[in-house]
């Protein structure tokens, strides 16, 4: 069975895998597992999905089930070697304490996330194991989409009433976290994806040694989503920092961008919201987003049932609303109507006057606060319009490098000539119709983006396929090895069938079979090729006299 590195499916003698794209003459390089690695002597070693300072992970295939799983690998950047090729990580004895400490940091954190089986929102963990002196995660593999393609595909933003039944789950699972004593620290919209069944599911696991400064690791953070005690060295991470990312992230889902990096935010602290979004969220959703973005963690909502119930206050004064409506709608026995107060008004009346009055008092306190908070960042233009305000400040110190349009061999001799910069390449290589095939088309973070001071910067990039459709190369009278190498740099492939002709010299093309020059078809689709076999012999037999 020859099965593609890059989607675990069965090629046969292929190459490039008809399914995915991937090119499997490639090399996978060092400090990843060589393709086809074989793992615990059942898990085979594919293509890296991601990679942060802490861990990678790899699409791996279960040769016992024969189901396609995901791999971590505990891989710390800077604490250790591992040659071109090889498969054993070598940890110097200077490094041996430190390395020691975080793999068990890092085995029990998995361990209490396999236990924790029954919350739909977080994966399941199927094994963990050693080998190659370091440590080993099964993860069960999904078909998922990236929330923030399901939120480009949302019109750009979700409403309250979607949002909600999504996040809650979340809730509970990081709820569950932190009661055995971890946190996730990384809920952004990057680590979260969607199920077919339309469920929130959360990835982008590591220690809290990965999730702040200060640490043996480079760490990684996410901008926007990171709390600004992750910025600073040495800081505690608690469930406060936890509830920043996932309001963060809420926030994202709510109105189509993240609030602005955290250092920013300590100079600035409004949160950018657009007077149409106000509009169409319920103040106590807005109020809720509010207090668990705030910059300092002791005025931060202090724990996820706290959260939830400031996300949930809506559903309990509709509750009283309908208690009220009812009460008031039954029908009164003659005892009932006759009791009144001096001013003439049933104790029914005073009760729904009063329920009037409170919630006339919270509108009031509700403006009063948008008017307050850091969501008042929003002014009339010259138009009398509401816009959004912007940063004036222009960043002056390093970004991002630019990745775009470089071939993958050119990105891997730039990342080892600079040691601040880890980049993995996605294994799901994608169409695109502006970048030619085998070069870089996306990266993640953008090309540009700021760069804080001592930040380890981690680099995703993915690969272009080039366009979708190709147009068949012209091939008539060429050699057939020249036609099907012309054929293969389309990123289609190429079938023979032979044919006499009184006009093609033998061994050369004749022209396609049910196609002809120009046409275009989809990448990596199978085309027949028609060959000479020359002219045909006229046979003759002799006639005896």
């Amino acid at each position: 069975m020859s099965l593609c590195m890059g989607c675990m499916q069965e090629i046969g003698e292929q190459s490039v895998c008809p399914s995915c794209g991937f090119d499997n003459t490639e090399k996978q390089h060092a400090p990843f597992l060589p393709y086809g690695t074989v793992i615990s002597n059942r898990y085979i070693i594919g293509a890296g999905l991601d990679t942060n300072g802490e861990s990678t992970r790899y699409i791996a295939f279960d040769k016992q089930t024969g189901d396609i799983v995901v791999a971590c690998e505990f891989l710390p950047i800077g604490l250790f070697e591992r040659e071109e090729g090889e498969t054993e990580l070598n940890i110097s004895p200077e490094n041996k304490e430190s390395f020691d400490k975080l793999k068990n940091d890092f085995t029990n954190y998995y361990r209490i996330l396999s236990e924790l089986t029954e919350l739909s929102a977080l994966t399941k963990i199927n094994s963990i194991f050693e080998d190659n002196n370091t440590v080993y995660v099964i993860e069960e593999n999904e078909d998922l989409i990236p929330f923030e393609e399901y939120i480009e595909r949302s019109n750009g933003h979700l409403e309250w009433d979607v949002a909600r039944p999504l996040f809650m789950p979340v809730i509970s699972a990081l709820e569950a976290l932190h009661r055995r004593g971890v946190g996730h620290y990384a809920i952004a919209p990057k680590n979260i994806f969607i199920t077919n069944s339309g469920k929130i599911k959360i990835t982008g696991y590591a220690t809290e040694n990965e999730r702040k400064r200060g640490t043996a690791l480079k760490s990684q953070l996410f901008s926007g989503a990171a709390a600004p005690e992750q910025y600073e060295e040495n800081l505690d991470l608690n469930e406060t920092t936890d509830i920043y990312g996932l309001c963060a992230t809420l926030f994202y889902a709510l109105t189509g961008h993240l609030p602005k990096n955290a250092v920013e935010r300590l100079k600035d602290s409004r949160l950018l919201m657009s007077t149409n979004t106000v509009k169409r969220l319920p103040p106590h959703v807005v109020s809720a987003l509010a207090n668990g973005l705030q910059i300092e963690k002791n005025s931060r909502i202090s724990d996820f049932d706290q959260l939830r119930s400031q996300l949930s206050v809506a559903h309990t004064a509709k509750a009283i609303q309908d208690e009220i409506s009812r009460t008031a709608s039954m029908n009164l026995t003659k005892s009932e109507i006759k009791p009144k107060t001096e001013n003439g008004m049933s104790p029914t009346s005073i009760v729904i006057v009063s329920a009037a009055i409170t919630v006339l008092v919270l509108g009031l306190a509700g403006v009063f606060w948008l008017m307050q908070n850091p969501l008042a960042g929003v002014f009339n233009d010259l138009n009398g319009n509401k816009t959004e305000t912007t940063m004036s400040t222009e960043w002056t110190g390093p970004t991002i490098p630019n990745f775009l349009g470089m071939t993958y061999d050119d990105v891997v001799k730039a990342d080892e000539e600079n040691n601040d910069v880890i980049v993995y390449r996605t294994y799901s290589d994608e169409y695109s119709d502006q970048y030619h095939e085998g070069v870089v088309m996306k990266q993640f973070p953008e090309a540009g983006a700021k760069v804080e001071q001592d930040d380890d910067i981690v680099i995703s990039i993915t690969i272009s396929k080039g366009s979708q459709m190709r147009a068949l190369p012209k091939v008539a009278n060429e050699k057939l090895d020249e036609a099907a190498a012309d054929i293969a740099d389309k990123g289609l492939l190429a079938t023979v069938e032979y044919q006499y002709s009184d006009t093609v010299a033998s061994g050369r093309v004749i022209g396609y079979k049910n196609n002809v020059e120009g046409d275009t078809i989809e990448y990596g689709s199978n085309v027949t090729i028609i060959v000479s076999l020359g002219k045909q012999q006229a046979t003759t037999s002799a006639v005896r006299q």
